[in-house]
């Protein structure tokens, strides 16, 4: 390349000498041109040849890395893969002390967390559910100015009381212990209560006759069903519940007059409403689904009439019947666990109920009342042909009864349970309905014969 440049250069300045002074300069710079793209391509053969060097020791570095790799699969008898694999796995025999322990921590916390979540949920909810409580008891007992109030009810011949009890659907019962007084028993609260009101009138009327009596319990009807009606309203204004149909409106009403355990109803159930509602909101669930579910959980245990049935299944049907969603008709039948939760809503129907009804002082039995139900109830059952032992179980919501295998047959079995089931809704007066359960068994044994040794 320097040979080639020193003849242009003496050529150009021979040339330069017999040009004009601008053709002398473009001269110059063609010379110059050709003196950089010489130096430039001087510079492309150096890298080529570098790039050549580095190439051929790529390749070798290459070749040796295979080879070592070969070598090392020999040694070890493993291939690539089967190495990354024993790397991993001893990777992870290292870290798994390690995060057990944080799994473990995390979980801990997690729990402890969680547990002080949710007693804060729960007080505050309770909170919510703070109402002017007072237990309450119907005794359905009237009282009379004298004995002559008495004689007069029972009118010559008892015709005044059969006709009493004929329109109102009641029992009198007069007891010799408390002369001064009248009992009305009945299964309906609301027929007790229309008894007991227009009882009372009807002291206070003076006029006591088979007429004047059809028309003051006539009268007093429409007037507890005003009430009824106005209390149904009131409960669904203070639950936040609105738009339901007005028949819907008048069963609710129907809480006014009926305890569970002395617990009223219509508190119980705004109580309960309260407390689901509050639970909803802390947890993002649908209030308004919680709401109405609260609301008419209880709906079934106004019906005393018609089916058989538990009253989560007669609500369920009445759910069905006024068309409510589904969502609110399963919180209702699966308020008491008689299904599995199809939802977050169903459980704090549930939890709500369980707060309302079982908190202290919510509802009261006397003990006397009790052990005479669980008694009645196993009397009853051990007086039919052929029952061994029978027990109430479950605070009398079941009784199971054990039969004596040689006189009752398997074919037997299913009639003997109806027939006592049967006798007990007659004669025994519980909430809710009981399951009869019997159990036959028959064993055989024998003993091996003793060989002589």
């Amino acid at each position: 390349m320097q040979r080639t440049f020193g003849p242009i250069k003496q050529n150009t300045s021979s040339i330069d000498a017999d040009l004009p002074a601008g053709r002398q300069g473009f001269v110059r710079q063609e010379a110059e041109l050709a003196k950089r793209e010489g130096i430039l391509e001087e510079r492309e053969r150096q890298i080529s040849e570098k790039q050549k060097l580095v190439d051929e020791k790529l390749e070798q570095l290459d070749k040796i890395r295979k080879d070592l790799i070969s070598k090392l699969e020999k040694s070890s008898q493993m291939s690539t893969d089967e190495a990354k694999k024993v790397l991993l796995e001893n990777v992870e025999k290292d870290l798994a002390a390690e995060v057990s322990r944080r799994i473990k921590e995390a979980e801990d916390e997690i729990k402890l967390q969680s547990d002080e979540k949710a007693k804060e949920i729960l007080a505050d909810a309770m909170i919510h559910g703070v109402t002017d409580y007072i237990s309450e008891f119907t005794t359905s007992r009237v009282k009379l100015e004298d004995e002559e109030m008495k004689g007069r009810i029972i009118g010559k011949e008892g015709r005044n009381v059969r006709t009493f009890e004929q329109v109102t659907g009641v029992d009198v019962v007069m007891d010799d212990e408390i002369p001064d007084s009248l009992i009305i028993s009945s299964f309906d609260p609301v027929r007790r209560e229309i008894a007991k009101v227009a009882l009372e009138r009807l002291i206070e009327d003076g006029r006591i006759q088979p007429q004047r009596i059809e028309e003051i319990v006539e009268k007093t009807k429409e007037d507890i069903e005003k009430l009824m009606l106005q209390a149904g309203e009131k409960l669904c204004h203070d639950a936040s519940v609105y738009n339901l149909p007005v028949e819907l409106v008048a069963l609710l009403g129907r809480f006014k007059y009926r305890y569970s355990y002395g617990q009223n109803l219509i508190q119980h159930t705004l109580e309960e409403t309260q407390i689901g509602v509050a639970l909803a909101k802390m947890i993002g669930a649908d209030a308004n689904v919680v709401r109405v579910g609260c609301l008419l959980h209880d709906i079934g245990k106004i019906v005393t009439e018609g089916d058989e049935g538990t009253h989560v299944e007669k609500g369920v049907q009445i759910a069905h019947k006024f068309n409510m969603p589904e969502k609110v008709v399963n919180c209702i039948a699966e308020h008491h666990e008689d299904k599995p939760f199809s939802s977050i809503e169903s459980i704090l129907v549930c939890i709500a109920d369980s707060i309302s009804g079982g908190r202290p002082g919510a509802r009261h039995e006397n003990v006397q009342d009790y052990i005479k139900r669980m008694g009645d109830l196993e009397k009853i059952a051990t007086s039919f042909e052929g029952v061994d032992k029978a027990f109430a179980l479950q605070a009398g919501r079941e009784v199971r009864v054990i039969v004596v295998p040689e006189r009752i047959s398997d074919d037997e079995l299913p009639k003997l349970v109806h027939d006592i089931a049967s006798r007990i809704s007659k004669e025994v007066v519980v909430p809710g309905a009981i399951k009869v359960t019997a159990v036959r068994e028959t064993r055989a044994s024998e003993s091996t014969m003793t060989v002589p040794s």
